[in-house]
């Protein structure tokens, strides 16, 4: 069978999610008095404006779930040119590239890796130079595992671009995967923020797999599916008023994760870029900002746009739920766009719109420095 003429697997995707959203849902009430006996808690103050001590460990129960989830997938995958299969049809997922399990072997070992490192972050917190080079090690495992960005769809034309000299293709996989670490964290700053806007880029990236491309790649699609669930099986404890943060170690999780399926797939680097804009930008706007007022782009403060809009009166539930709009409907339109270029004019669409926004909340309302 043609793999562009298979069914989708619906049941194994249900499944796959019910795995991580179950265990998420479950893990996380068990984490939050764990954080708070161990004293891993966020007190008020500097940039959080909580109250209370908050357990900020929530890495915990958003890598278990996804880990269970993405081995109960691969019990579902088969090879299409194998005889009888124990997996019951409506269940069975194949898979057609056999260098998937390498990939995801990387993303495995350099998803425990960045956890692992978040969470000693959580307990001890690193400094921005320890930080940044278990970033390097994690994107760098990726890239041994084949999870690289080989070449770029040309707006203009339509083509694929030539492969990369593999120096470049390194150096943009190195630099995609540490934005993308950085931009979810970064903005961790609202209670559900992050989570709420990692689920949305997950059901932009399954759909993306299933039933835009061409041939589908369902396995593939197992995997959003699966952060997707612990994504959403978390955020009822992270949405205001939060009882768990995210924390180094599920904001980092997060964005690694998120960064390694938009390269895994194919044809979705452009897809994140449309979901995850207004962050991307915002992180591009503060590094300026920051380096502009003498000050270190790594050390935090109250300038990123959810804080001052915050700061300008609004409350934490309607920025949060403006931003889940707005990357919503950017989101939409990379499923809805075909042409290649329409998808950039989107993206300058999206530039000129969110710069104007910087400029009128950064007279609005000035940076509070932490």
């Amino acid at each position: 069978m043609e793999p562009d003429s298979l069914p989708a697997p619906l049941a194994a995707f249900a499944v796959v999610f019910g795995v991580a959203f179950v265990i998420s849902l479950i893990l996380t009430p068990l984490t939050t008095r764990l954080g708070k006996r161990l004293g891993l808690v966020q007190e008020p103050g500097g940039r959080r404006k909580h109250k209370g001590a908050i357990p900020r460990i929530g890495g915990i129960p958003i890598y278990f779930a996804f880990i269970a989830a993405v081995l109960v997938s691969q019990l579902l995958v088969v090879d299409p040119l194998a005889g009888d299969s124990s997996v019951p049809a409506a269940l069975r997922v194949l898979r057609f590239d056999p260098k998937e399990t390498i990939r995801l072997t990387g993303l495995l070992i350099g998803s425990t890796l960045i956890f692992l490192a978040g969470l000693y972050d959580d307990w001890r917190e690193l400094g921005p130079l320890p930080q940044f080079i278990v970033q390097l090690l994690a994107a760098a495992i990726a890239i041994a595992f084949l999870i690289i960005i080989e070449y770029v769809n040309n707006p203009f034309t339509g083509q694929q671009t030539p492969d990369f000299p593999y120096v470049v293709t390194v150096t943009v996989t190195l630099l995609w995967l540490g934005m993308m670490m950085n931009t979810v964290n970064w903005l961790d700053g609202l209670d559900g923020l992050a989570t709420g806007v990692v689920a949305l880029a997950c059901v932009v990236l399954f759909v993306n797999s299933v039933f835009r491309l061409q041939p589908p790649q369902h396995s593939v699609a197992l995997l959003p599916m699966a952060l997707l669930g612990a994504a959403l099986g978390f955020l009822p404890f992270n949405f205001f008023p939060a009882r768990i943060f995210l924390g180094s170690s599920g904001a980092y999780l997060l964005g690694y994760v998120l960064g390694v399926l938009s390269i895994i797939g194919g044809a979705k680097v452009a897809a994140i870029l449309l979901v995850l804009g207004l962050p991307l930008l915002d992180v591009a706007w503060q590094i300026f900002s920051r380096v502009r007022r003498g000050k270190n782009p790594a050390m935090g403060d109250r300038g990123h746009l959810h804080f001052r809009l915050q700061d300008m009166g609004l409350s934490q539930r309607g920025i949060v739920l403006a931003y889940y709009v707005f990357a919503a409907a950017f989101g939409g339109l990379a499923l809805l766009i075909t042409p290649r270029l329409y998808k950039l004019i989107a993206l300058v669409v999206m530039a000129i719109i969110v710069g104007i926004a910087f400029v009128w909340v950064s007279r609005r309302s000035p940076v509070v420095e932490e």
